[in-house]
């Protein structure tokens, strides 16, 4: 298995990338899906949520309310830190079991872990590379008020909340430019794929 960490920051287009790789045949894991899954009514992951943000974070089907968690986390440092405390921990461990059960059912598989939280998730993985996709500030938050609808002052903000750039870069073994064309960055990808596909399995 070639077990490869893929991350970026919010508009980044790191999504496309994975989806670039798994057209190619990657193993794709997306710790965005974990994350909701983590915090699925009856988790511990949600009851400890609860108990910090108090039962205004909850939808009225018992799920959890991620626009009224997202309204308290992104504008309070602390808070974040708190969920991200909560959260982290529940989502390497169903990480760690999907990437064994993805190694298992195919020794030569090359998996993707597509994990926008790398930096701020401080787990230990046993990557074989880890990618980062790069935009800079001005064009995520161009992305982000153009396909998102997003207020500029909420785009900053979103970005702001996460981890720099520079500590992004200072853990990438290769880093994708997504600053460009569409184009560029699937025409990267394949680059990579191209790279990896002959890498010998662990």
């Amino acid at each position: 298995m070639y077990l490869i960490g893929l991350t970026g920051g919010i508009a980044s287009g790191k999504s496309t990338i994975a989806r670039r790789l798994a057209e190619h045949g990657a193993v794709l894991i997306d710790a965005d899906q974990l994350s909701r899954e983590a915090v699925e009514p009856g988790t511990p992951a949600l009851a400890a949520i609860v108990d910090r943000f108090g039962r205004t974070v909850l939808a009225p089907d018992g799920g959890l309310d991620r626009a009224a968690l997202g309204g308290i986390v992104f504008s309070d440092p602390e808070a974040l830190a708190a969920l991200n405390a909560i959260v982290h921990p529940a989502v390497h461990n169903l990480s760690a079991q999907r990437i064994a059960d993805a190694g298992s059912a195919d020794p030569g598989a090359v998996v993707v872990y597509d994990i926008p939280l790398l930096v701020e998730s401080q787990n230990e993985y046993p990557f074989d590379l880890i990618v980062v996709a790069h935009a800079t500030g001005p064009t995520r938050t161009k992305r982000l008020i153009e396909t998102r609808g997003m207020p500029a002052a909420e785009a900053a903000r979103r970005i702001g909340a996460q981890a720099s750039d520079d500590e992004r870069l200072a853990i990438a073994d290769l880093v994708i430019d997504t600053d460009g064309s569409l184009d560029w960055t699937l025409t990267q990808a394949d680059r990579l794929w191209e790279r990896v596909r002959t890498a010998p399995a662990d």
